[in-house]
């Protein structure tokens, strides 16, 4: 998520629009710090949509000049922003990782995730995991809870928001979504029939640091993880990341090779040891390239290639994404049972 429209250019547009009898003010108050910001563009497509003369081309004008691009979904894969689902949205998610493995074969280890913005400081969403095991067999490996809750109701210097899931997997599962305790390249060389019979309940725990700052986001996210089985220390882990839109101002025109409508950044993650062996030793460490293309009808794609930083590690991840936004999906299904719309 990028430039968003609660800067004082964006006030002094919603303040001038009105006064050229624009009847849509209401939509300047879905300007807020979401994963999906869409109370701004509309301003413009409104402007070319009404009727009027030279005062409307002084607002397109005034516009065009002052309003940042649209605010995008972010391009990473592991590391977290701050910015959650738009309240009553539901986001569709697919994501794949190809992963090359020196002493077994190689897999390709897919999720679906389900992600749905409950209210404007809590997004909460479930994932399904599965791999194939190239020269193996193909498997569901389990499924995922997680829930973000964003602690400070405005933009800061730092925002912080509070990670927590509860994970049932096997110990087939690769998607590698992080990197946490002693996990290395040799973890995953077991035939899925062996590796399967093993079950993790587990308790992730992140704190996720944000700043957005001239079109640059930053973050820092620290993992504790506990296994509820086994008896296994505390784990920790980190994931840190920066990424940019290649243009910050929207172009008045519908495009989808528009430059805005793409973000490229890079993330790095790794494993931090347990609670009995903190450090850096027997770790797995990731260097990634993370790009996104954000289409205007809500579907976002994303491709990231992975490189071990250490002989711990996999040598090449190869990840790619595809997701799909369905606006006011909690409004429509509360008037489909008759109840209220979802609290913002």
């Amino acid at each position: 998520m990028y430039p968003r429209c609660d800067s004082v250019a964006t006030s002094v547009v919603v303040w001038f629009l009105p006064m050229i009898n624009w009847r849509s003010a209401e939509r300047g108050k879905k300007c807020r710090n979401k994963r999906r910001n869409k109370g701004c563009h509309p301003i413009i497509k409104r402007v070319f949509e009404s009727r009027g003369s030279a005062l409307y081309l002084m607002a397109l004008a005034l516009a065009a000049l002052v309003l940042p691009a649209q605010a995008q979904e972010n391009p990473y894969i592991v590391a977290y922003d701050h910015y959650l689902e738009e309240p009553g949205s539901l986001e569709v998610e697919y994501f794949s990782t190809f992963g090359t493995q020196r002493s077994a074969s190689d897999f390709h280890a897919f999720w679906a995730e389900f992600e749905y913005g409950a209210t404007a400081w809590w997004t909460t969403e479930l994932y399904l995991d599965g791999q194939t095991t190239f020269d193996d067999s193909t498997i569901f490996t389990g499924f995922r809870l997680e829930n973000r809750f964003r602690l400070l109701q405005h933009e800061h210097f730092i925002n912080p928001v509070f990670y927590f899931e509860y994970e049932q997997v096997s110990g087939a599962d690769k998607i590698l979504k992080e990197v946490e305790g002693h996990d290395v390249e040799s973890d995953y060389t077991l035939p899925n029939a062996l590796a399967r019979k093993e079950h993790k309940h587990e308790l992730e725990f992140k704190l996720l640091l944000s700043k957005t700052f001239k079109g640059w986001n930053m973050v820092e996210n620290t993992i504790a993880t506990k296994n509820l089985t086994g008896g296994d220390p505390w784990e920790f882990g980190y994931a840190i990341g920066a990424s940019r839109p290649l243009a910050l101002k929207a172009s008045v025109n519908r495009c989808n090779f528009c430059r805005q409508n793409f973000i490229a950044g890079v993330e790095m993650y790794g494993g931090l040891g347990d609670r009995r062996s903190f450090g850096l030793h027997d770790t797995s460490h990731y260097l990634a390239p993370v790009v996104a293309w954000n289409l205007p009808s809500d579907w976002t794609l994303r491709l990231s290639p992975g490189f071990g930083l250490n002989d711990n590690s996999h040598r090449f991840l190869l990840r790619w994404g595809i997701s799909r936004e369905f606006s006011g999906f909690g409004a429509t299904v509360s008037r489909l049972l008759g109840g209220r719309k979802p609290s913002r």
